[in-house]
């Protein structure tokens, strides 16, 4: 922190109104939507106490793009939606670390069917932990051989893979076969997708539109953990044997069906929107580049987009 002011370049002071209309109508419209996935849970899809907040967040989310559209200043300008690229990555982070709502189920499963200590359960998360660590140590090296949307193609594939593996979970399920192996796969996958995907969530944007980009990548994050959380709580508690134990384990699988369907969702969309993207922009990125028998006027460099 001391350090930054040396390499990070001050951001121009901007007089202007915070956005309060937007800031309150972005709070209480995903607010709104979290608060009808859980009552969903607990009263069914059509019950008032899931259908007036569902309503409600999505008017309240409606005027908060209506709103953006008009401020002066808005918190989130709609102006960063126009990069196919970015708005690939904003909906990705969405999917995938919702998905990673999945392990909230999988704690359960490890200390209800286990019967492991909630020290047992936090050191079965190991082998995802280390390997991830491991593998986004590397990502700057494979950078530099390899295109980022395959990285990030890659990594998300591996997730989903080790997310679909043991969304089987039931009564007899190992640990070593049924979770560790499958949980490499997911470590892998969350070394390779993280870094590029925020790499490709803030790529292009102009200097005074950083911050907000910046914090759009981390929004998206948590909006989409609470939302995934909620639906997936509501989809498992769906699931009924009578047994507790059992109940848990069948709740356990199918969130983690739930998670590797977003996960393949995210699959989709990193294959129609983030890796056709990159590939126009390295292609428009060749034809400015200048040559010997190319002139500034007919090959405007300013005109091509950042990497």
């Amino acid at each position: 922190m001391v350090l930054a002011p040396r390499f990070l370049p001050e951001t121009e002071r901007r007089q202007g109104r915070f956005d309060i209309a937007g800031a309150v109508l972005a709070t209480l419209g995903s607010t709104a939507l979290v608060l009808s996935l859980v009552n969903a849970a607990d009263f069914g899809w059509t019950a008032v106490l899931t259908l007036v907040p569902l309503v409600a967040g999505v008017v309240m989310l409606g005027l908060f793009v209506r709103v953006e559209r008009r401020a002066a200043q808005p918190i989130v300008p709609l102006r960063l939606f126009t990069s196919r690229e970015r708005s690939g990555a904003y909906l990705t982070r969405m999917l995938y670390m919702g998905a990673m709502m999945g392990f909230f189920f999988t704690a359960q499963f490890v200390q209800s069917v286990y019967h492991w200590t909630p020290l047992q359960a936090g050191l079965a998360f190991l082998p995802m932990t280390l390997v991830n660590f491991v593998l986004a140590l590397q990502v700057p090296r494979l950078l530099e051989r390899a295109e980022r949307p395959l990285v990030l193609l890659t990594g998300v594939i591996l997730t989903t893979v080790g997310m679909a593996w043991p969304s089987r979970l039931d009564l007899h399920t190992p640990y070593l076969t049924g979770m560790a192996l499958p949980m490499v796969l997911i470590g892998a996958g969350q070394g390779l997708t993280l870094a590029p995907l925020a790499s490709s969530g803030v790529g292009g944007v102009a200097p005074e539109d950083a911050g907000a980009g910046s914090g759009l990548v981390n929004t998206v994050h948590q909006i989409g953990s609470a939302l995934s959380l909620s639906i997936l709580t509501a989809v498992a508690a769906s699931v009924s044997t009578g047994h507790a134990a059992a109940d848990i384990a069948a709740r356990s699988g199918t969130a983690l069906t739930g998670s590797a369907v977003l996960l393949a969702l995210a699959v989709v969309i990193v294959l129609t929107l983030i890796v056709p993207a990159r590939a126009t922009h390295n292609e428009r990125s060749l034809r400015c580049r200048p040559s010997s028998s190319t002139t500034a006027s007919r090959c405007p460099i300013r005109s091509c987009e950042p990497p």
